[in-house]
């Protein structure tokens, strides 16, 4: 099964500062169509004005990813931890027990994120958090794991779920396959930008596809197309 969700069927809001469009049930959207895919929990499209962003606030129990399309997003957190995170590369958040945080865009140019929340296997634990580049050139043309808590995926950033969090860039005309270990998995499939057929359903630029009861999918791009796919369990 495969579900498409077009860009203009999203929730959101519109806040001046900030243009959010959620995937799922989030903030005032309420869809009870929408609430979650497995253990994927949030899948925001935030573009965020200069020199403004998310105050400090709290989060708990949550794997919290930060996608960077475009500009750059700066993080601070109760931890004591600061970084800037640019285009392409990828943050993690892992709330644990509690923690306070702040996202600005600090830069002169406007800032495009995915924000992709996953419940985790266990709660409670000590948080934290971690960045690292991705060059977009080391994805084309096949998946690389940016964050995951599945065996084998060492070298990406840590999370405390069993789900992975790809990236790759395909070229038109092109095509690239995942499998899934089960067909019990939940996927979720959002194109960053360009255009392409999942199994042979039709997507455009930020569209979204829920995919479930698959064991391999097929992504062929009809333009230049960068893709971030989320692979997680069903809900414990």
């Amino acid at each position: 099964m495969i579900e498409r969700r077009s860009f203009d069927s999203l929730g959101g809001a519109n806040h001046g500062w900030l243009d959010a469009k959620h995937h799922f049930s989030f903030a005032d959207y309420r869809d009870a169509q929408r609430v979650n895919w497995g253990a994927l929990r949030v899948w925001n499209d935030d573009t965020i004005a200069p020199q403004t962003g998310f105050p400090p606030h709290a989060h708990a129990d949550m794997e919290i990813i930060t996608y960077v399309r475009e500009g750059a997003i700066t993080h601070e957190d109760s931890l004591g931890n600061r970084g800037r995170t640019e285009a392409g590369d990828v943050q993690v958040m892992s709330a644990g027990s509690g923690v306070r945080h702040s996202e600005y865009n600090l830069e002169s140019t406007t800032t495009r994120i995915f924000q992709i929340w996953i419940l985790p296997d266990r709660q409670g634990d000590k948080p934290s958090w971690g960045a690292k580049p991705f060059p977009k050139g080391d994805r084309s043309g096949k998946f690389v794991t940016l964050a995951s808590g599945m065996d084998g995926d060492g070298d990406a950033l840590p999370i405390r779920a069993n789900a992975r969090v790809l990236g790759a860039t395909i070229k038109a005309g092109e095509s690239l396959d995942y499998g899934f270990e089960h067909a019990d998995r939940y996927g979720y499939l959002v194109l960053a930008k360009g255009s392409a057929s999942l199994n042979g359903v039709a997507l455009s630029n930020r569209d979204g596809a829920a995919i479930h009861g698959e064991t391999t999918i097929r992504i062929t791009a009809t333009e230049d197309t960068e893709i971030v796919l989320v692979d997680a369990p069903a809900l414990n």
